[in-house]
This record gives C-alpha cells, structure tokens and sequence, in this order.
C-alpha cells in the first residue's frame, strides 16, 4: 500500500495561539506490525493505539537517536505487558496477555478491564546527552490516549490534548491516526509559567478546536493530514514544520543478538546452546526466533 497519507507524522505550530502540534496516521507499518503477532481483535486494537500515541509523541523528539518507550506492567489483569518504542522514526511493540482472562471478559472490553488498576511509564532516552526521564501516571480513564493527555498535564504541567481515531478497510487493513496538541510558554522574559497562571484563552480556543477532530477523520486514509489540519485550524495561522516517515523497527538482526550474547561469560552461553549447538534467541517485537551458533559468539 504506496499511500502518501500513511505512515507519517507531520508537525505544525499556531504561533498566534502559542500552540504546537502533531498528526499521525499509520498503515502499512501498522500493518507489519500486527501481522507477525494474529492478535485477537480487542488485543490488535489496543496496540493500535498504543503504537499510533508512540508515534505521535515519539516523532516530537529533535534527537534523532533518541527513544522514547511507552509502557505499563500489571500481574492480574488481561493485559500482563504492553511495550511500544520509537527511534528515529521506527516504532515496534507488543503485547502479553491471558488469553483465558481476555475470552472471559466483554467483546469490546474497557481499558480498566484490559489492565486493572495499574500506571503508564512513558520513558524518554536522550542519546546525546544520556539523560533519561520518565514519568509514570495512572492507568485510568477510557482510552490509552486520556492516560497520555494526563502524563503531559501532571507530570510536564503542560496542558495538552491527545486523541486517537482506529478504523478498519474492508480488506481487513488497520489505519489509526492521532493528534497531539500542546500549549507553548510565550518566552518573553517576565512571563509567569504556564502552571501559574490562572486562565489560558488562547489554549482554550486551540483545544476547544481539537476536540472537535472525530476519530474516522484521524484514521481516513482519503484525507491528507495537511487537509484535516486546515479543516481543524482555518480561524488561524498554520505554520507547517517538519514531517517525519514512520517505519516499523525492530532492532533483533543476527550482529546485534550475537553482540548480546558476548556479553555472558563462555559457560553460560554453553548452557544456553541446544545439542545442535544452537542458541535460539526470541525477538517478542517480531515474533522471530533467532538460531545462532554458539562458536560464532566466541569468535
């Protein structure tokens, strides 16, 4: 599927709002994805989603080695891991879950009845100045994409709208977009902090006009992004800024598993070989299972 209105993340700033943005729309790196896992539906849906809002906040990154990780663990829920990163504009995920628990719970299951009580980590790695932040929030609310919306308001005091639309082509494809869109200091000196202050009108009218976004427009494949953004913003001046081509990434190729596994002292990498001399190695992200050969990690 050659698409131009796939697979990209494009950012825009409303500078008379003091806002910034991005748009996001995946579908044949959503696809590839998806397709090495044959999720059930409600489990597919759920790392949809979760990949889209990789994207889009992992795409705001200036460092171009940076990652930026999404994550969130529980021991009693559907739901035992969910794990999606961006680098560069590769994102990968996957899930873990009790198939048992998931056959149990409704068809179209909540977001509590996915997880539990339990909280998102949104890690984000800088390469060049080795720094790592990372907040962690609650798990609550109805959607993957409140629960980011929330990590930029309590954890950055940055007030911020997330929304994500999924849909599904009659081909069985997946498309998902999402919309990022965050309120901007002035940057003069003498301004209070955006915390401090009591009222954002220019915010209020920026997110008032973001709320209004449906989720089959995020994810319509017939729409360009630069069209939505001017269907959303036309009262304003948008400026366009960079975009960014999202592929699917996995970092498993068979240097960098054999660099891994130099690592371990020479008997435990013996105890780790079959009778064949095999050390197999399985990439989660890719669902691939990698056979190395033992010597040819001593050499």
């Amino acid at each position: 599927m050659n698409d131009p209105t796939l697979d990209l993340a494009l950012g825009f700033a409303i500078p008379q709002r003091h806002a910034r943005g991005r748009l996001v729309r995946l579908g044949p790196t959503l696809t590839r994805v998806l397709a090495a896992h044959a999720y059930p539906p409600a489990i597919e849906r759920l790392l949809a989603e979760a990949l889209t809002l990789t994207a889009l906040i992992g795409s705001t990154l200036k460092d171009g080695d940076a990652q930026l990780t999404m994550q969130t663990r529980t021991e009693t829920g559907v739901v035992r891991l969910l794990v999606c990163d961006y680098r560069g504009g590769a994102v990968r995920g996957y899930v873990e879950f009790d198939a048992d628990a998931l056959a149990a719970a409704p068809i179209e299951p909540t977001l509590f009845a996915l997880f539990g009580p339990t909280y998102l980590a949104i890690t984000f790695d800088l390469a060049t100045s080795g720094e790592r932040y990372q907040g962690i929030v609650p798990l609550d609310g109805e959607t993957l994409a409140e629960a980011v919306q929330s990590y930029f308001v309590q954890s950055e005091q940055i007030p911020s709208l997330v929304r994500i639309g999924v849909g599904k082509l009659a081909d069985g494809t997946t498309i998902a977009g999402g919309l990022f869109l965050q309120h901007l200091p002035e940057g003069e000196d003498g301004r209070e902090r955006l915390h401090t202050r009591l009222d954002h009108p220019e915010w209020e009218h920026v997110a008032a006009l973001g709320e209004t976004v449906a989720p089959a427009e995020l994810a319509d494949r017939q729409l360009p992004l630069e069209t939505l953004l001017w269907r959303l913003f036309n009262e304003d001046e948008v400026r366009l800024l960079s975009s960014t081509a999202m592929t699917r990434g996995c970092r498993c190729d068979g240097d960098h598993i054999r660099s891994v596994l130099a690592k371990f002292p020479a008997d435990e990498r013996r105890a780790m070989a079959d009778a064949q001399g095999l050390i197999k190695v399985d990439c989660h992200f890719c669902a691939t299972v990698f056979s190395v050969p033992s010597e040819t990690v001593a050499a």
